[in-house]
């Protein structure tokens, strides 16, 4: 069969610049021919991690009590994401001087704004008390599900990557009260610091960054990936939020995997290709605009070892379409979201300003291989009936739960609606990306501007219902609880 080729990404893409004022000259599109990868194998076997076994088995849901004097007064100031210490009881374990804080960027603005006590978390072992860990494990986070009324975006995101073999926070869900006192169901993530870097590449692991935006008004080049030049001060939002200490050759070698990138040569010598490209099939399938691919590029994870570069996954809670922080006319049409085109998954303006999809999808071997790993995703992971299963099985441990906590977001009705459409949607996404990888369904935005019919119908879906503003505003008036309680 005919495939898609990379010559035709790199003319469409240009042009798709162009089409901000211009029209946009037809991508053409042929047939995929099924390409399967095998899973990376050439990275170092990471350390076993006792704690992965224990808070990170994920067949079941853990307890977890925080332990503080002043709950009321850390609700009230978690806007300054100042941390307190408190005991943490996991499964019956106490580990005293834990720090505390809370966390997020709009998901923090948003809670407060609406008055709402459930922030997500960030727990810190040996942030009073040097060498501290639970089994190994030096931080983690608690994610409120915020606009995720299934509970289960962030973590079916994480096992949709992990199956694709593309390195993985580990999460699993908690049962968290707060002195004793139910305070309600969060999913614990592993944060990629030193205990994950170990488990993941082993104890000789390289650098590991969280590039971000200290405002969106910036051209944040770095954020993006973007070379500038061989100063390191041009990459201040790389390099300051580095995990461990920076030196003069860790910047060094960052800095010219990205000039190899911009120059968009011999890119297997800057890039961890292979892992790259399952990452964006994954990213991509998952419609998450609050990422590197959207207007804000950010929420990843940079790994660079040996001046080769790996992009890691990080924060699905408004992911599946459900983006709409920021957008003046966010995308609500569930028919426009499932059948969003795989080739250019952004417009013109933004995939010109992302090198490490763009540089690498000019590349015909390495644009067949993303093709080809969508096809593997679709074949092992939902049309093997795994992920249904896997899906309805999670909704079903946690159901318990979500009908009994305390500060949830939505009603016990909405999260089973929103199971119910996560589900759906995810069916109809690999629907439509199947017709995008045979031709019957447009792959990029000018065939989808041509061919506007062309897409896998969804019936009476609505995003809305996967977690919306709406329910925020209402969600005070089901919180059962009284912080004078705690």
């Amino acid at each position: 069969m005919k495939r898609l080729s990379a010559k035709f990404y790199d003319h469409g893409s240009k042009l798709l610049v162009a089409a901000a004022s211009t029209a946009v000259l037809l991508l053409l599109l042929f047939l995929l021919e099924g390409l399967q990868g095998e899973a990376s194998s050439h990275r170092p076997a990471g350390e076993e991690a006792e704690y992965a076994s224990r808070l990170f088995d994920s067949s079941r849901v853990h307890t977890l009590d925080i332990q503080m004097e002043d709950w009321k007064a850390f609700i009230q100031e978690a806007g300054e994401e100042r941390y307190t210490a408190c005991t943490v009881v996991i499964d019956g374990e106490r580990f005293p001087g834990t720090g505390i804080r809370a966390k997020g960027n709009n998901s923090l603005r948003l809670t407060e704004k609406y008055g709402l006590p459930r922030y997500s978390l960030k727990l810190e072992f040996d942030r009073y008390k040097d060498g501290g860990n639970y089994y190994g494990l030096d931080k983690f986070s608690l994610d409120s599900s915020f606009q995720d009324n299934s509970y289960l975006k962030t973590f079916l995101t994480y096992d949709m990557m992990d199956f694709m073999g593309v390195p993985s926070p580990l999460c699993s869900y908690v049962q968290v009260s707060v002195n004793g006192k139910p305070w309600g169901l969060f999913l614990a993530i592993e944060e990629p610091e030193e205990a994950f870097a170990r488990r993941v590449f082993g104890e000789d692991h390289g650098q590991l960054y969280k590039p971000d935006y200290r405002s969106l008004a910036d051209e944040n080049a770095d954020v993006a990936l973007r070379y500038t030049g061989e100063d390191p001060a041009g990459y201040g939002n790389i390099f300051h939020k580095a995990k461990f200490p920076v030196t003069a050759a860790d910047q060094e070698r960052l800095i010219g995997a990205l000039k190899t990138l911009h120059e968009g040569e011999n890119l297997e010598s800057a890039i961890h290709v292979d892992e790259v490209l399952r990452y964006f099939a994954v990213q991509v399938f998952v419609m998450n605009w609050d990422s590197y691919l959207g207007r804000t590029g950010h929420n990843y994870f940079l790994y660079e070892k040996d001046g080769i570069l790996s992009i890691l996954p990080w924060d699905y809670n408004l992911a599946y379409g459900t983006y709409a922080l920021g957008m003046s006319e966010p995308i609500r049409d569930p028919y426009i979201l499932v059948n969003y085109p795989i080739v250019t998954p952004a417009e013109g303006e933004v995939m010109k300003n992302r090198p490490l999809y763009h540089n690498l999808m000019k590349v015909e071997e390495h644009f067949q291989a993303y093709l080809g790993y969508f096809d593997q995703l679709l074949e092992g992971y939902f049309e093997s009936g795994y992920f249904s299963s896997f899906l309805r099985e999670t909704a079903e441990m946690i159901a318990p739960y979500v009908a009994e906590d305390p500060t949830a977001f939505c009603s016990y009705e909405s999260h089973l609606l929103a199971v119910d459409v996560l589900e759906r949607l995810c069916l109809l996404r690999a629907e439509s990306v199947q017709g995008q990888l045979e031709g019957t369904v447009p792959a990029t935005l000018r065939e989808r501007q041509e061919r506007p019919g062309d897409g896998v119908d969804t019936g009476d879906i609505r995003i809305e219902d996967l977690g919306d503003f709406e329910d925020l505003e209402t969600a005070g008036e089901r919180n059962r609880i009284n912080l004078e309680d705690y």
